[in-house]
C-alpha cells in the first residue's frame, strides 16, 4: 500500500486540498491512461496542457490531482496538490513512488552534443564483460541486464526511467549508464535521482529549434553538472570550449580528458585505419576496433569512468580492446566489389564534419568518397546549409534527400540544406528526395575502392512521414543494394 503523503516527500508544495493520506494506485500524467486511485499529474507540454484534461483524469477515476493551478470546480472526494513546478514534481513522486532505486545502484549519466550513445553503450558492454550486472538507458536501447527493451526517447519520461532502475534493483544491477539529454534536463526528467558521476562530451549546434539559442542550450547541460553531489564524479572534455563551463558550479569532484590539453586522462592517435585505431592512453598503447577522432575521445572517456570507479587499469585496457562499435555509429561493410559502405547517424554539422574528416584521413584520395545526407523535419532549420556545406566540400560527391521528413514537405528541406553548398561545389551535388533511391543511386556511381557514407539516421530503422512510420534501415538497405548491383 504506498500513501500519498510519502510519494510527497521534497516536493515543493504551495497548497493542498483534501487528505494526503490516502492511499493511491498508479501516477501517470496521460489522462487516458488513469484508473481507479491514480495519481494524475498535469504537465504543460509541448503539444497539449495537461490542466485542461484533469476533469477528464477525475472522470476516469483519479483520487489525486497533482498541478500547477487549482482548477475553478473542486470534485468532494478528489485530494489536489497544488506544486510550483509539476515536471519537478512528477520526477521527485515517480522516484519516491519506486522507493528512489537510483540510490541502490552507481548511476552514470552522459550529456553533450556527440558521443552520449556510444559512450553509455561501449561502458555498458566494458563493464559487463568486468563482470557485473549492469543496465543501459540510451538512444538505442534500455537494458536490463540481459533483458533489452525498445527506446523512444533519448532521455525517457520520470516514470519511465524510474520505473526501468527499479526493475534493475530487483535484477540485482549494480551500475547503469544513462545518456542525459538538453530536453531531458530542461523537462527535469532527471529531477530526484542520484548520480554517481556525469560525464560531458562536447557541445556544438543541435536543437535550436528547441532552446531559445546557444548559450541556452549550453547553460541546460551546465545544470546536470550544478545538481550533481559532491560525492559524485564530474568528467569533461576540456579540448571542447565549453569543458571547462560545464564545471564552473559544480560540487562534484572534478576530471578532465583530452588528446590536445594537459589533463588527468590523454590519449594519441598513432594510426587510425578502417579497421581501427592504435591509442595511447595514459602512457599504455591500445588497439581498438572503434574508428575515428571522435571515437578517440569516446575511449578516452571511457577508460576515465572506468577507473574512476575502481577498474583494474591493465583489465580495463583488455576489455577496450574488445569492445564492438555500436548500431548505426560508423557501422561499416566491405562489399566483393571492395566498396565501403559507411552508416552513421551524423545529424548535426559538427557530426557530420567529424565522420567525413576521419574518412578523409584514412582514405588514400584516389578513390572517391559519396556522401548522401539529409536533415530531419520539424526540428532545427538552421543547421540546414552547414550540413550541405560541410558534405559538399568533405565529399566527391553528395546525394541529398530525404531524412525523416516528419510533417514537412521533403523538397524544402532539400532546398535549405543546398543553400549552403558553395558555387564550385555545385556540379558535384545531386538532389533526390525519396531516400531509397538516393542511396541506390550512391550504389550505382561507385566504383571499386570508393566509400559511401549514408549519414542522419544511423540505428534507426524507420522513416517518419506525415506522422507514420515505414520501415527503413539504411545498413541492410544499402548492403542489400551493393549485393544486388554488384552482380
Amino acid at each position: 500500500m504506498i500513501i500519498l503523503k510519502d510519494i510527497l516527500y521534497k516536493v515543493t508544495i504551495e497548497k493542498v486540498i483534501g487528505s494526503t493520506s490516502v492511499s493511491i494506485n498508479n501516477i501517470e500524467f496521460d489522462s487516458r491512461k488513469i484508473v481507479l486511485n491514480d495519481v494524475f499529474v498535469a504537465i504543460n507540454g509541448a503539444i497539449s496542457n495537461g490542466h485542461d484534461f484533469m476533469r477528464k483524469a477525475i472522470d476516469n477515476g483519479a483520487l489525486v490531482i497533482i498541478c500547477e493551478e487549482i482548477p475553478s470546480e473542486i470534485i468532494n472526494g478528489v485530494t489536489y496538490v497544488q506544486v510550483l513546478d509539476s515536471h519537478k514534481a512528477l520526477a521527485i513522486v515517480s522516484s519516491n513512488y519506486y522507493d528512489n532505486p537510483s540510490e541502490k545502484l552507481k548511476l552514470i549519466g552522459v550529456t553533450g552534443t556527440n558521443g552520449k550513445t556510444t559512450i553509455s553503450s561501449l561502458l555498458f558492454q566494458l563493464f559487463k564483460k568486468a563482470g557485473f550486472k549492469v543496465g543501459l538507458l540510451s538512444t538505442v536501447n534500455i537494458m536490463v541486464d540481459d533483458i533489452e527493451y525498445k527506446a523512444t526517447h533519448t532521455t525517457p519520461d520520470s516514470l519511465t526511467i524510474n520505473k526501468y532502475l527499479s526493475e534493475m534493483i530487483s535484477a540485482g544491477v549494480d551500475y547503469c549508464f544513462m545518456e542525459v539529454s538538453s530536453h531531458g534536463i530542461h523537462q527535469k526528467r532527471t529531477e530526484g535521482l542520484f548520480f554517481e558521476g556525469g560525464i560531458f562530451t562536447n557541445l556544438s549546434h543541435d536543437h535550436l529549434d528547441y532552446h531559445t539559442n546557444f548559450a541556452e542550450y549550453r547553460d541546460v547541460k551546465k545544470a546536470f553538472f550544478d545538481q550533481l553531489p559532491k560525492s559524485a564524479f564530474a568528467l569533461t572534455n576540456i579540448d571542447d570550449k565549453n569543458g571547462r563551463v560545464m564545471l564552473q558550479n559544480t560540487a562534484a569532484k572534478k576530471y578532465s580528458y583530452a588528446l590536445k590539453t594537459m589533463s588527468d586522462y590523454k590519449a594519441q592517435i598513432l594510426e587510425n585505419q578502417f579497421n581501427g585505431l592504435l591509442l595511447k592512453i595514459n602512457n599504455q598503447e591500445l588497439w581498438v576496433k572503434l574508428i575515428g577522432n571522435f571515437n578517440a575521445y569516446n575511449l578516452l572517456a571511457i577508460y576515465a569512468t572506468a577507473d574512476l570507479m575502481g577498474i583494474d587499469t591493465l583489465e580495463t585496457l583488455q576489455l577496450m580492446s574488445t569492445l564492438e562499435s555500436v548500431d548505426g555509429r560508423f557501422q561499416y561493410k566491405v562489399s566483393e566489389k571492395n566498396i565501403t559502405a559507411i552508416v552513421d547517424y551524423a545529424h548535426t554539422p559538427d557530426a557530420l564534419k567529424n565522420v567525413l574528416e576521419t574518412i578523409n584521413t584514412i582514405r588514400t584520395g584516389n578513390e572517391e568518397l559519396i556522401t548522401v545526407v539529409g536533415c530531419g523535419g520539424d526540428r532545427d532549420a538552421q543547421k540546414r546549409p552547414k550540413m550541405g556545406a560541410i558534405a559538399s566540400q568533405l565529399s566527391s560527391k553528395v546525394i541529398i534527400t530525404s531524412d525523416n521528413p516528419r510533417t514537412e514537405n521533403p523538397e524544402t528541406i532539400i532546398s535549405a540544406i543546398e543553400e549552403g553548398v558553395p558555387a564550385e561545389h555545385y556540379k558535384k551535388t545531386l538532389s533526390i528526395s525519396d531516400r531509397k533511391q538516393a542511396i541506390k543511386t550512391a550504389c550505382q556511381l561507385a566504383n571499386e575502392g570508393d566509400i559511401i557514407l549514408v549519414a542522419g539516421k544511423g540505428h534507426e530503422t524507420y522513416q517518419e512521414i506525415n506522422g507514420e512510420r515505414f520501415d527503413f534501415d539504411d545498413f541492410k538497405i544499402i548492403n542489400q543494394l551493393l549485393k544486388t548491383l554488384n552482380k
